[in-house]
């Protein structure tokens, strides 16, 4: 397994659009592990953009914008880091695309396939690179797993199942709790089990999935099934209990374990069949460096898409939570019309 170094890929200059929790990981992670830079940060209030630079970019020059458009139109930025809420992804991907800036999306992507879709073909026009902030599928122990499940080191897999659960904030007025924003568990925390089943399996057959709703109409939790053919994954999102986030990959031979948190950067567990037990160290320090890398390979290169979160996987994880949304009865107001 050769993972590129992300201090090696080249530099770009980036605009974060929405200063949240997330965004501030981003910037922590950027300037310590790669040769980009941060030089713009957009808000909707000026004075938080300013909050959010001098916590985690202090006396680096960058430029605080009270307007997204502001910031995006800065000649100084090279690419776009959308860290808004889901139900904001089309208008400012959108807004990026047209005045000619590549993206990086957090994911999850967009609040359904459809609007996906709009974006990738926007990119498509404009030839302009876009990819989903998917960050675990670079890191260097999801990239072991897909060697070694491709290497037939574990047999036939057989199974799969991938639980994230947190607890987090119940309060009605959370962005997690509002529909409007593309609240619920599953846009959240199971498009991590998801996005790697896909990666590993790709479509399911078949896909059944129960859960229970908040009062305010999102998903709280949901078990998934997804069926195919003679092989089963589950994928288990629960945003209101303080349980383990673990992955199992099962195969004839062996099987392959993540204890806790395994979408972040981990050493993984081999057992075989015979249960002798060896951890793999494929934990490294930060994460997101590896997705920014490759968004800045694939930028410089000309490339309109990663080979390793292409477009169609985003499209098609999408899917498949519109169909467990379908199935729960979750439909976000903008859906509705």
């Amino acid at each position: 397994m050769n993972i590129p170094d992300p201090m090696t890929a080249p530099p770009i200059r980036w605009g974060i659009l929405g200063p949240g929790g997330i965004a501030h990981r981003f910037a922590q992670e950027v300037t310590k592990h790669t040769a980009s830079q941060i030089v713009a940060v957009g808000s909707r209030d000026i004075d938080r953009a300013r909050s959010f630079i001098d916590q985690e970019l202090p006396g680096m020059g960058v430029r605080a914008y009270g307007s997204y458009a502001e910031m995006i139109t800065d000649q100084w930025v090279e690419a776009v880091y959308i860290a808004s809420p889901h139900s904001e992804h089309l208008a400012h991907a959108t807004l990026a695309l047209q005045v000619g800036k590549p993206i990086l999306v957090e994911k999850a992507f967009a609040l359904n396939a459809h609007q996906a879709t709009e974006i990738f073909n926007l990119a498509s026009e404009r030839k302009l690179f876009v990819m989903e902030a998917m960050w675990s599928r670079f890191l260097p122990h999801y990239q072991a797993i897909k060697a070694l499940v491709e290497s037939g080191e574990l047999g036939e897999v057989t199974s799969i199942v991938g639980v994230h659960s947190q607890s987090l904030n119940m309060d009605p007025s959370f962005r997690l709790m509002n529909p409007l924003l593309g609240g619920g568990a599953l846009l959240d925390l199971g498009v991590y089990p998801l996005s790697l089943i896909h990666w590993l399996w790709g479509m399911p057959q078949r896909i059944k999935a129960t859960g229970s709703l908040s009062a305010t109409g999102v998903d709280l939790r949901e078990s998934i099934s997804l069926w195919y053919a003679d092989r089963l994954a589950m994928a288990y999102a629960d945003m209101g209990s303080a349980g383990k986030s673990s992955l199992q990959i099962v195969g004839t031979k062996a099987r392959l374990e993540v204890d806790d948190w395994f979408f972040t950067p981990q050493d993984l567990i081999f057992t075989s069949a015979q249960g002798v037990q060896q951890v793999i160290p494929t934990r490294v320090d930060g994460g997101f460096q590896y997705q920014v890398a490759e968004a800045a390979r694939c930028i410089t290169a000309g490339a309109p898409m990663s080979a390793i979160m292409p477009w169609t996987h985003t499209v098609e994880v999408l899917q498949i939570m519109d169909e467990v949304r379908r199935q729960l009865g979750v439909r976000y107001p903008q859906e509705m019309a």
